[in-house]
């Protein structure tokens, strides 16, 4: 065999280099050293088609947050078998997908996430998600306000068959102990011998505690200026609540990624339910220009609207500007404005 050397030319702008023998070799060595341990590889982490090959080539587990993710997986030939959908916050359509392509496991920790479950996917095989905090963890998802055996009554009574436990001890936790008490704490919810003790299942006092929402949208994506450029935006409520609604306490979370923040604290609204809108004024600047698509999620779609008082001066003030010669081309009544520029198309 005739062997030849290359060199590369220097590169003449920054870049990353991954050495994909040292991701398989150490990504091997996980799997033959979990034998009792079925590993799942968080595709958010790192979602690189190439270094995504290696765990579906040698047999791991997936879990995914959202369709750029999972469609990913599945054309690496990845079975439903293999797939866990585990998005903290559960929206309707991924659901559904998952029923349609046979993708049965995903993980829930609330009321509302069963009944999304049971409505969109009734054959699902749920795994509840309990958290254990952690002084020394970096980032600590917030934890659920009532215990482990209401969900699983829950889900009994909505036919909707759990068949495990998974828990989260925060992002950057260093501590041991944390994770033989979560183990235990796992053990305890298998045996329904314990509670979660995060919370009060007394009905009076949780119907007085802050009602928490989780939006669609979050740091990572459009409020990342509210860190950054210390962003006040309006919000307003697109529903018409009834005339003897009662109004909450309410806190709104951004979408849940690697932990849990409070955009807003202190908020009164009437009781909503997944679906409803939320519409926040002056997203313009730095917004969703400085975006990230980090999760798989990318940039929302940008729909540019106007009033028809605002087409007709827009349509003034190009003909004010336009030589008399290209008037007498642009006589007609039937121009509109699109995405930025004059559309003469169907004149």
């Amino acid at each position: 065999m005739n062997s030849k050397c290359w060199r590369r030319s220097k590169p003449r702008e920054e870049y990353h280099e991954f050495r994909s023998g040292r991701h398989s070799k150490e990504t091997s060595e996980v799997v033959k050293s979990s034998s009792s341990v079925y590993p799942f590889y968080a595709v958010k982490c790192s979602d690189s088609r190439t270094i995504v090959k290696t765990p579906a080539v040698i047999g791991m587990g997936f879990d995914y947050a959202n369709k750029t993710e999972i469609q990913l997986v599945q054309s690496l030939g990845v079975p439903p078998g293999r797939i866990i959908y585990a998005n903290l916050c559960k929206q309707v359509f991924p659901i559904k997908y998952d029923a349609t392509n046979g993708i049965q496991m995903m993980t829930f920790d609330s009321e509302v996430k069963l009944m999304k479950v049971a409505s969109s996917h009734p054959k699902a095989k749920l795994v509840l998600r309990i958290a254990k905090q952690s002084v020394v963890s970096v980032l600590n998802l917030v934890p659920y306000l009532k215990p482990a055996s209401f969900f699983l009554e829950q889900a009994k009574e909505l036919n909707i068959d759990v068949i495990g436990v998974s828990f989260h001890m925060g992002s950057g936790c260093t501590d041991s102990e944390i994770l033989m008490q979560a183990i235990s704490d796992a053990h305890c919810v298998f045996d329904m011998e314990a509670e979660e003790q995060t919370g009060s299942d007394d009905e009076d006092e949780l119907s007085e505690k802050t009602f928490m929402y989780y939006m669609s949208d979050g740091v990572y994506r459009s409020f990342n200026c509210i860190f950054y450029d210390h962003g006040h935006m309006k919000r307003l409520l697109q529903k018409s609540p009834k005339p003897d609604e009662r109004y909450s306490s309410s806190s709104l979370w951004d979408q849940p990624v690697t932990a849990s923040i409070a955009l807003w604290s202190a908020a009164a609204y009437p009781r909503c339910m997944w679906g409803d809108w939320m519409l926040f004024e002056n997203m313009g600047a730095y917004t969703i220009a400085a975006a990230s698509i980090f999760n798989g999620f990318q940039r929302q779609t940008i729909y540019y609207v106007m009033s028809g008082s605002a087409w007709q001066l827009m349509w003034q003030v190009q003909n004010d500007f336009q030589p008399e010669a290209e008037k007498q081309k642009r006589q007609c009544s039937a121009c509109v404005w699109w995405l930025g520029e004059w559309d003469f198309s169907s004149c």
